[in-house]
């Protein structure tokens, strides 16, 4: 076991910018720079990489300057995706000029609960970590409720399985590392269970980095989507679907899943068979065979390919498979030591 585990960073305390619709603004506030000195102060006590320290403050830095958000000041550029859960578009909130991910989701509720809703929204103002995507803020507006995030151009897992077939064995060690210590400071700096892990809610982007996004702060918004909207496919722990106790075990679950699906390239219930299997080791599976190890990496992957599809920008120079390349190198040195 390693000598030192990295600490999993604190939350930061954020100055809210959520509201519901046009409301009126509060006075412009007076301690703006005392406000950025006290984050650069709990910057430095956070046990990250110089690296990590200087993208996570430019992110803050730069939230502190949106202000309030309301509808008219976004311009749509694309769809970055869409399902049961709602739109997900890529736009840019014209007065900063910053592109964000914007997830629409309409939902007919009472105005009661719309505003509870965007009361436990708040809490994602505190979520701060390299392994949480950022978060702007959220409002209501026409019927729909918008939570306005961090843009990754690199899209998500299923978006990458899509265009990789499968994802070599290297990288899903990577992702298994930035999903736990995502799903870690979740838990322990918030009381958070992310209740929702999945392909689709694991981003990348093409610095290298892997966040979790859409996780379980509003138990009101998961009781209006689970009322709502019907999956097709279920990530959840057998003790879930029998509507029994839910706990940590619960994402780890639901994470193994998914790591599982990443590495075969389709979704894993039911079980890949013994052709199946060959093919995915690259060898004849042998039951009960000892001593004998198999490798999990994939046959040579073909050239990399442009990326395309929903949630990842159009960008030639970073094929699908350079993207990866670049995650296991970005991130490879500073796992070492963790």
């Amino acid at each position: 076991m390693p000598a030192k585990r990295k600490l999993v960073p604190p939350a930061l305390n954020i100055t809210p910018t959520i509201a519901e619709g046009p409301s009126p603004t509060g006075g412009e506030g007076d301690g703006s720079e005392a406000h950025l000195v006290d984050l650069q102060k709990k910057l430095e006590e956070l046990e990250l990489d110089e690296q990590q320290k200087k993208r996570l403050e430019a992110f803050l830095t730069q939230k502190a300057k949106v202000g309030e958000l309301k509808d008219d000041d976004f311009k749509r550029i694309s769809e970055l995706g869409a399902g049961n859960g709602g739109v997900v578009t890529k736009v840019q909130h014209k007065p900063s000029g910053l592109i964000m991910a914007r997830k629409l989701i309409h939902l007919e509720i009472k105005p009661a609960i719309r505003n509870q809703i965007i009361r436990e929204l708040q809490v994602l103002h505190e979520c701060n970590s390299p392994y949480i995507v950022g978060f702007y803020g959220a409002f209501y507006s026409d019927g729909e409720i918008s939570i306005c995030m961090e843009h990754m151009d690199g899209g998500s897992l299923d978006q990458v399985l899509k265009e990789a077939k499968r994802i070599p064995e290297e990288i899903l060690g990577k992702v298994s590392i930035a999903v736990l210590r995502g799903l870690a400071y979740l838990r322990e700096k918030h009381q958070i269970m992310h209740r929702d892990v999945k392909p689709s809610n694991i981003l990348v982007n093409s610095r290298g980095e892997i966040k979790l996004c859409d996780f379980g702060v509003s138990g009101q918004l998961i009781d209006s989507m689970a009322n709502s909207f019907v999956g097709t496919r279920s990530y959840m722990s057998p003790e879930r679907l029998q509507g029994t106790h839910y706990s940590v075990q619960s994402d780890i679950w639901s994470m193994g899943l998914s790591l599982v699906e990443l590495s075969i390239g389709r979704y894993p219930i039911p079980p890949p068979d013994g052709k199946e299997l060959e093919v995915i080791f690259g060898r004849p599976i042998v039951d009960g065979a000892e001593g004998e190890t198999h490798s999990i990496s994939p046959r040579p992957r073909p050239p990399g390919r442009p990326v395309s599809g929903h949630g990842m920008d159009s960008r030639p120079a970073m094929a699908i498979f350079e993207l990866l390349d670049y995650i296991v190198n970005e991130v490879s040195g500073r796992e070492k030591a963790f």
